[in-house]
């Protein structure tokens, strides 16, 4: 038996428009041809003005989260500043990158806003590439065609939003592993905002 058939799948995206990050993710967990969980959540909050999804295994995004979390705010603790969103994506970066020979088996989507909006992905060895839109999972094909279509650099937070749950609601569409519901979270500079989408 293939190690995809144990992978769950997921459907998640992350924007960086005019002010801010729009990231999102459906809400189903599966292993395999088995569903899970019709209520997983894939977005996260990693600092105050950082977030993340994940498509992979949410147990290992879970403590990553917690882990980033835990060295970012002993950071902010000693500096007085908030850690910038490409630190954050260091930091996360090198301990999927220690964990190499037992990797974490999660793709990750972080965005933030530093200097300006960006997005971040990162792959389970700790690969960084830094974008101004991304999707990761099963469902990834289908969203980054629908968000490639749609995208500008000035939208508005709406837009962005608007962008992300229609890129959401294609994959589910099409992809079995992907659906009942989206996640999002919305980044600017005045914080974090998060928020649930019915299909």
């Amino acid at each position: 038996m293939s190690i995809e058939q144990y992978m769950p799948g997921a459907t998640a995206v992350g924007i960086a428009y005019k002010d801010g990050v729009v990231l999102g993710a459906e809400r189903r967990i599966t292993m395999g041809n088995f569903v899970r969980s019709k209520s997983g959540k894939k977005v996260f909050r990693v600092t105050g003005t950082v977030g993340a999804v994940c498509a992979g295994m949410v147990s290992d995004m879970q403590n990553l989260v917690k882990e980033v979390g835990v060295y970012a705010k002993l950071r902010e603790l000693e500096s007085r500043k908030a850690m910038k969103p490409n630190s954050v994506a260091k930091l996360m970066s090198t301990l999927m990158f220690q964990n190499r020979y037992a990797p974490l088996l999660t793709q990750v989507i972080l965005g933030g806003v530093g200097e300006k909006p960006i997005v971040y992905v990162l792959d389970p060895l700790g690969s960084v590439i830094s974008d101004q839109y991304a999707t990761v999972g099963t469902g990834e094909e289908t969203a980054i065609g629908v968000v490639e279509a749609g995208y500008s650099p000035n939208m508005t937070q709406k837009e962005a939003r608007d962008l992300a749950v229609a890129a959401i609601k294609a994959a589910v569409a099409r992809d079995a592993m992907s659906g009942n519901g989206i996640d999002i979270l919305t980044i600017d500079k005045t914080g974090i905002k998060e928020e649930g989408v019915s299909l």
